[in-house]
């Protein structure tokens, strides 16, 4: 390991997400991104050049094929992880083996056999993993989690948790490679996996027992020409087609997203701007779950990645009361044409268009409702990211002292709970029978 006064850290995957942590471990004292790991020259080089902005020499280039060199002869101490989802594997096992500290973009991985190497190497090695689930790191959530853990509303018996993805940030997942479920797992894994582990979280709870239906009711082709919005091109880039679609996405337009893949198709064939309404899409976009938790408590969870306006509610049902929460990411969105980061399509780095509030409500028994004051941010991911940043690699300012009341962060049993019930939802769909969650991935109820 190294024996230099900062950590050597290698990030592998540097696509837009990884600029969190690229910019962050930058910014942080004893930390050092010593090396970045790709298929893509282009993206590298990208990020080597945010290193040289924040005063930072530049990290070594390493091909995917050669992961196990890098951590050797970069004498490597963390590493990041936030390639396509299915791949988180093939980087969290070697690293946790060298012996390596490790922090993985959620969801930790896409199948149960893929959790089970990563639980089983974490029970070899000794090593433990980070699932980076921001959400947690969220004031209004952390909120939330403190009102229920003291019994506000007494014993929790049921939630209702409704997500809304409007036509900017939803239709971006059925664009890019998530729109295929061997490389994401659905968005019953790669994104509703932040919100099971929310409820599990909030909850202190495990799932048990899950039930489904989930279907692709608005993207794709068949659903395209259904609803008279499907235009006949395969990607935006250079398809006259395109003009004037308000599902298009201009890589051209936007400095960031031009760099990161439109100038890196050389290198690796990824494309970014697919039709939303072309094929193939293996992805539902509509699902409604029921959950039951261990302890009794039921959820009913519905996941919508076409709305008019983005945003969440969640209202817990207890034995002394009911706590109600609505987030209004964005209140509408325009039909504005060829769409850029800047305008949603990238979401979470800063507030949407027509950005809502928030309203967190306690409603007990016998008493007058009461509105919960409430430190809201719609950029950052509600504030999660920097918050997160700080938890996983110390404040940016050495001498700052973490605040009371912060939370563990999450671990490889935490990623493999939420995984457990995205998979099990995504086994509903398919058979249209309810799966008991513990049957799905050995190892994480033994303890």
């Amino acid at each position: 390991m190294s024996r230099t006064p900062f950590l050597r850290a290698a990030v592998v995957g540097t696509g837009h997400r990884a600029q969190l942590y690229t910019r962050g471990l930058a910014a942080r004292p004893g930390h050092r991104v010593a090396a970045l790991c790709d298929p893509s020259p282009t993206r590298m080089a990208f990020h080597n050049r945010l290193l040289a902005e924040a005063g930072e020499s530049a990290a070594t280039q390493w091909e995917p094929e050669r992961f196990t060199d890098l951590l050797a002869k970069e004498d490597i101490d963390e590493v990041v992880v936030t390639t396509v989802d299915a791949a988180h594997d093939h980087y969290i096992v070697p690293a946790l083996k060298a012996g390596c500290r490790v922090v993985t973009e959620k969801p930790m991985t896409v199948d149960a056999d893929r959790c089970a190497r990563i639980l089983d190497t974490v029970r070899e090695t000794g090593n433990s993993l980070t699932v980076a689930f921001n959400y947690r790191f969220n004031p209004v959530h952390e909120k939330v989690r403190a009102l229920l853990a003291e019994g506000a509303i007494g014993e929790v018996v049921s939630v209702h948790f409704e997500w809304l993805l409007d036509t900017r940030h939803g239709a971006d997942y059925f664009r890019r490679w998530h729109r295929d479920k061997p490389s994401s797992g659905g968005l019953m894994v790669h994104k509703s996996s932040h919100h099971f582990d929310l409820v599990n979280w909030w909850l202190a709870d495990v799932p048990h027992e899950v039930f489904g239906y989930g279907r692709l009711a608005f993207y794709g082709s068949a659903a395209g020409e259904r609803h008279g919005l499907r235009r006949d091109y395969e990607r935006a880039h250079g398809a006259a087609p395109a003009a004037g679609d308000p599902f298009a996405l201009d890589l051209a337009a936007d400095d960031t997203l031009r760099a990161l893949y439109l100038d890196a198709e050389q290198d690796d064939g990824y494309v970014r701007d697919r039709n939303v309404f072309g094929e193939p899409v293996t992805i539902e976009d509509d699902m409604a779950v029921l959950i039951r938790y261990t302890r009794g408590a039921t959820m009913t969870y519905h996941l919508t990645a076409y709305s008019p306006w983005e945003g969440y509610r969640v209202m817990f049902n207890g034995s002394a009361g009911r706590l109600e929460l609505e987030v209004e990411e964005s209140r509408w969105q325009r039909p504005s044409t060829r769409i850029t980061s800047g305008t949603g399509a990238v979401h979470g780095d800063a507030a949407a268009e027509h950005v809502g509030g928030a309203r967190l409500v306690l409603r007990p028994l016998w008493e007058p409702p009461v509105e919960v004051p409430l430190v809201t941010a719609h950029e950052a991911h509600g504030g999660g990211d920097p918050r997160m940043l700080d938890a996983l690699f110390g404040p940016v300012d050495a001498d700052t002292v973490p605040g009371e009341g912060a939370h563990p962060t999450a671990t490889e049993r935490d990623g493999a709970l939420a995984l457990a019930v995205g998979l099990a939802a995504n086994r509903c769909f398919e058979t249209g029978r309810p799966v008991a969650v513990r049957a799905l991935i050995r190892g994480v109820w033994d303890d």
